[in-house]
């Protein structure tokens, strides 16, 4: 069986961990692949442990993006922030008070 290379965005299965992942960068003068596991994780694996690696073609989880979806705690969109910093500054005047 002839080993896979890492090709971007395509995603892989570790047959010994069962661990499924998807390729984001591969970095060659460093000699790294970067992978994000279905849970979201980063990870980094060089080129020798990639190539020690018994790996299996996978499609993506029906649901992989849910790792990836914002909770209820974080802004879903920009639009709750300005787009004039300074409209967020508290003026330095304080009422009943002279800068004299």
């Amino acid at each position: 069986m002839a080993k896979l290379g890492p090709v971007l965005n395509n995603w892989y299965q570790d047959a010994r961990e069962d661990i499924l992942f998807e390729v984001v960068a591969i970095d060659e003068q460093e000699g790294t692949i970067e992978v994000q596991y279905y849970d979201g994780d980063v990870g980094e694996i060089d080129f020798e442990t990639w190539q020690q690696m018994v790996l299996l073609p996978a499609q993506p989880p029906e649901d992989w993006r849910n790792s990836y979806t914002l909770n209820d705690n974080e802004p879903d969109s920009d639009e709750q922030y300005s787009l004039d910093p300074l409209s967020d500054i508290e003026p330095d005047s304080f009422a009943g008070y002279d800068d004299v």
